[in-house]
């Protein structure tokens, strides 16, 4: 959850209403990916079933599926660059 610290933090610095909304949201996506794992589109840099990612507005929330374990890599903005050591986390 460092990821998403960091994005409140961030965008707190201009909206805490915003900042808190965007958290939300994240979580919520997050607390339904056990449900739905599937549900997100795969990553298009990698290319792997396996790792699947869901949009929050500007956010991406990166996440592996293996068997019934769903574990969250990366919530990373947009348009940052999605970086291989993030993935090895």
């Amino acid at each position: 959850m460092d990821d998403v610290e960091a994005i409140a933090v961030y965008i707190a610095r201009d909206s805490t209403v915003y900042a808190a909304a965007i958290v939300q949201k994240i979580i919520d996506i997050t607390r339904n990916l056990h449900q739905f794992p599937l549900s997100g589109r795969i990553v298009p840099e990698l290319n792997n079933p396996l790792v699947r990612e869901k949009l929050a507005d500007n956010y991406r929330i990166i996440y592996r599926c293996e068997d019934d374990i769903v574990t969250i890599i990366t919530v990373i903005h947009g348009k940052r660059q999605l970086e291989q050591t993030e993935l090895n986390n």
